[in-house]
This record gives structure tokens, C-alpha cells and sequence, in this order.
């Protein structure tokens, strides 16, 4: 599949062939056992509720056992109470999923391969920005008509000074090429890569 090359601007500056990972064949249960995998694996898991052994309190009954008109209370500390144990609450444990290598890679050659099949795959010559201000980043986005789109950047080294110009602007996720995976691509609307960016990825899978 070719594709036109553009420049920070938004100018035509050649063309590319998409290397044979955007040309994988997307199996949608492996993709989505990955990716629910992977958004498993961001859960802390630290949640946790007091049951009626941990809460304070208990000791003397609360009320007289009769001529209230209520429950028979032995302690404040039941969950029936109000400020009680909770029944059946979460408690800390962990969501991990283990998932090979063979998964992450050839997932994450389908989620390519879905973004490209779409058309939307946006290949860039470089990206050097001036200052660390996020008006460049802005700009960019506008002269490759990407403005409301949920995007991914895909560069092959991270400069702090993009990182700084874009931690501002909506929607706009950047990652290096080494460090990609099917979430991320599957997340955004548009995927935007440099050309060395595209070298690099132009090795996974094999």
C-alpha cells in the first residue's frame, strides 16, 4: 500500500509503501484478548472495604435487648448498622494477565493493519519543533487537517521538547516506535507516524 508523505506543514513530500505488518490479517478474539489484557494489567487492584472485624467500635450491646421496637443489636459493628462491616466487600488483588510476546506483537500488527485498511494512517517526513510551545503542536495538527480527531504520534526518539509542546493538547497521545502497543493504536482515531518511526515498525513481526 503506498501512501503520501507529508511535511510539518502539511505539503506533499513523496510517497512510502507500508511495510508488510499493515498487512496483517486481523483476528478481532486475539485483538481484544490483548487489549482487555493489557487495559487488566493498569488496574492497582488496592481497592478494599472493612468487614465487621476491622470497623471500631463494638463491645457493649448498643440498646436493651427488648421494648425498643427494634432489631436485637449485640454490636454497633454489624453491617446491618449503619458505620458497620460491609458484606462481601472488595479486598486487594491483583488483575494481571499474562500475555506472550507472540500476542502483544502480532496484535498489535493487526491494530496497524485495521488503522491502514481504514485510511487512517498519516505518514510524516520529520518532526522538529523550535520551541517547546503548544501553538507548534497545534499547527501541526491543522496543516495535516487532524483537528478533532483523537491521535497517535508515533515518533522514534521522544525530545523533551515535544513532549513538553504537546502535554497540553487534546487528544493527542505521543509514543516512541519501540515502545508501541494495540491499545494505543486501537485508541486513537488517527495514527500519525515519522519515517523513521515507520522503519522501526516496519520490524515487528518478524
Amino acid at each position: 500500500m503506498e501512501m503520501k508523505i507529508y511535511s510539518i506543514d502539511g505539503k506533499e513530500k513523496g510517497t512510502a509503501v507500508l511495510p508488510p505488518v499493515f498487512e496483517t490479517k486481523i483476528i478481532p478474539v486475539l485483538l481484544h484478548e490483548v487489549v482487555t489484557g493489557h487495559l487488566a494489567n493498569q488496574r492497582a487492584g488496592t481497592h478494599s472495604t472493612k468487614t465487621r472485624g476491622d470497623v471500631s467500635g463494638g463491645g457493649a450491646k448498643p440498646y436493651k435487648q427488648k421494648g425498643t421496637g427494634g432489631a436485637r443489636r449485640g454490636t454497633n459493628r454489624s453491617p446491618l448498622t449503619r458505620g458497620g462491616g460491609i458484606i462481601f466487600g472488595p479486598h486487594p488483588h491483583g488483575y494481571t494477565q499474562n500475555i506472550s510476546q507472540q500476542k502483544r506483537v502480532q496484535s498489535l500488527c493487526m491494530a496497524l493493519s485495521a488503522k491502514a485498511q481504514g485510511g487512517n494512517v498519516v505518514l510524516l517526513d520529520e518532526l522538529t519543533l523550535a520551541a517547546p510551545k503548544t501553538k507548534h503542536i497545534a499547527s501541526l495538527i491543522q496543516s495535516l487537517k487532524l483537528k478533532g480527531s483523537s491521535i497517535l504520534l508515533v515518533v522514534d526518539v521522544l525530545s523533551d521538547t515535544l513532549k513538553r509542546a504537546s502535554r497540553n493538547y487534546p487528544l493527542l497521545a505521543i509514543e516512541e516506535a519501540r515502545n508501541l502497543n494495540a491499545y494505543q493504536v486501537m485508541w486513537a482515531n488517527k495514527l500519525v507516524l515519522t519515517t523513521k518511526a515507520l522503519e522501526l515498525v516496519s520490524h515487528k513481526g518478524q
